[in-house]
């Protein structure tokens, strides 16, 4: 991608999306190593736009993708995070995932997560992906599908 103008074209069309909704935003653009965008938003009232476990959030980021394809006729992988949720909510469910799995290896029992977005289930799985000490496991029916941590 490396240019400088698509990426000047997604910060201004981000900047138009949240104002059309009413939001007056700060909006940083970075183009990422894996040929997507990631754009960050600094929002007053965040809780609106990101929405109970984040659907709201990956709504916007599903549309935003839109309206950008449309004005720049390319194929774009837009990463929207607002106010830094997605990246607490990745850090949380990393130490949540070595925690239990410290406590699987410990007691030598399974543990069971609540019930997932794939997303997030991706994350626990790649966080515990390296141990030799541990399995993960995903089951059941959207959306109520879980992982399983065992020894």
């Amino acid at each position: 991608m490396k240019n400088k103008e698509l990426l000047k074209i997604i910060s201004e069309e981000a900047d138009v999306f949240f104002q059309k909704m009413g939001f007056e935003s700060r909006v940083f653009v970075e183009e990422k190593n894996d040929e997507g965008v990631s754009v960050a938003v600094d929002l007053d009232e965040p809780h609106v736009l990101i929405g109970k476990r984040g659907e709201t959030l990956f709504s916007c980021q599903h549309i935003l993708s839109k309206l950008i394809r449309k004005k720049t006729d390319k194929e774009i992988i837009i990463d929207l995070d607002i106010n830094e949720y997605k990246k607490r909510k990745i850090d949380f469910l990393k130490e949540k995932a070595k925690n239990l799995a410290d406590e699987v290896v410990l007691k030598k029992t399974e543990k069971e997560l609540e019930p997932m977005p794939p997303y997030e289930r991706r994350i626990v799985h790649m966080a515990l992906s390296e141990r030799k000490d541990v399995t993960t496991q995903s089951y059941g029916q959207e959306p109520q599908r879980k992982i399983i941590i065992k020894p």
